[in-house]
C-alpha cells in the first residue's frame, strides 16, 4: 500500500481490515485546529485525550484559558523579567494580565481565533508557528510556556532549544510542568469534540520537574526555581550563555 488510492480500495474490499478500519477514522477526522478554533468560539465543548482516551486535564480547561488571569497565574508572573514572550498564549489571560501589570509581552500561537481573542482584550499577539522567525530573538528577558505548552511538537528538548534562542543572555524561560516529577511521557494527544468529531493525532510530550531538568542538560538552561501549587507545578530555568 504506497498511495491514498491503495488505502481506499484496501479499505472498500476488505472493511475489517485493522488497516482499513483506521482509514476510515482518518478520513473522517478533523484538523486539531478546527477543533480548537470550534472550543474557542464556543460552538462546541472539546477535550484532549491520550490516543488510549484518557484525559489529558490541562490541555482541556478551556473555561480557564478564557477567564482572567488566577491567583496562580499571577505568581507565575511575579517571576517575570519583561519583556515577556509567551508561547501558545491561547486567548491571551496571560499576555493580558501581562500588559496589566505595564510589562511589554506578546502572545504567539498558530490559531488566528487565539489571536483575534487576545488582541480583542488589547494585547499583543502574534499568530505564527514558534519555529517560524519571530520578533526580538535573542532579546527576550522571559519566554513562558503555560498550561502544559512544553508539549507543543511532541519533543521538549528541541522547544526548550527554541526558548534558548529566544531569551537574552541571562533571560528566564518559565515552563508550566505536569505535577508528577517523574513523568516523561511523548505520545500524540486527540481532540474530541461534543459534536462527536475527533481531530487526527497531534505530536505531544508532558513532562515533570526531573524529566525537564534532564531535557534542558543539552542546552544553555539551567534551572533556578522549583515551585507548585496543591494542583500546578512549575520551573523556571535561567539562560547562562
Amino acid at each position: 500500500m504506497d498511495t491514498p488510492r491503495d488505502a481506499a480500495y484496501l479499505a472498500d474490499e476488505f472493511p475489517s481490515l485493522r488497516v482499513s478500519r483506521l482509514y476510515r477514522r482518518l478520513q473522517h477526522a478533523a484538523h486539531p485546529g478546527l477543533l480548537f478554533e470550534q472550543a474557542l468560539g464556543g460552538t462546541a465543548r472539546v477535550v484532549a485525550t491520550g490516543i488510549d482516551g484518557r484525559t489529558v486535564p490541562s490541555l482541556s480547561d478551556v473555561d480557564r484559558w478564557t477567564a482572567p488571569a488566577d491567583d496562580v497565574d499571577r505568581l507565575a508572573l511575579s517571576r517575570c523579567e519583561g519583556p515577556v514572550l509567551d508561547i501558545g498564549c491561547g486567548p491571551g489571560r496571560i499576555v493580558t494580565a501581562l500588559a496589566e501589570r505595564g510589562i511589554p509581552a506578546l502572545g504567539v500561537d498558530v490559531s488566528p481565533r487565539a489571536v483575534s481573542l487576545t488582541t480583542s482584550r488589547g494585547a499583543s499577539a502574534l499568530h505564527r508557528p514558534v519555529q517560524d522567525r519571530l520578533p526580538g530573538e535573542g532579546r527576550w528577558g522571559s519566554v513562558l510556556l503555560m498550561d502544559g505548552n512544553i508539549g507543543i511538537g511532541g519533543d521538549p528538548a528541541d522547544l526548550l532549544r527554541r526558548c534558548a534562542e529566544l531569551v537574552r543572555p541571562d533571560g528566564l524561560v518559565l515552563v508550566e510542568v505536569d505535577p508528577d516529577d517523574d513523568l516523561d511521557e511523548r505520545s500524540p494527544i486527540v481532540l474530541r469534540s461534543s459534536t462527536g468529531r475527533h481531530s487526527t493525532p497531534l505530536p505531544w510530550a508532558r513532562v515533570g520537574t526531573r524529566a525537564l531538568i534532564r531535557h534542558a542538560r543539552a542546552t544553555h538552561l539551567h534551572p533556578t526555581e522549583d515551585w507548585r501549587t496543591p494542583h500546578r507545578a512549575f520551573l523556571t530555568l535561567r539562560r547562562t550563555a
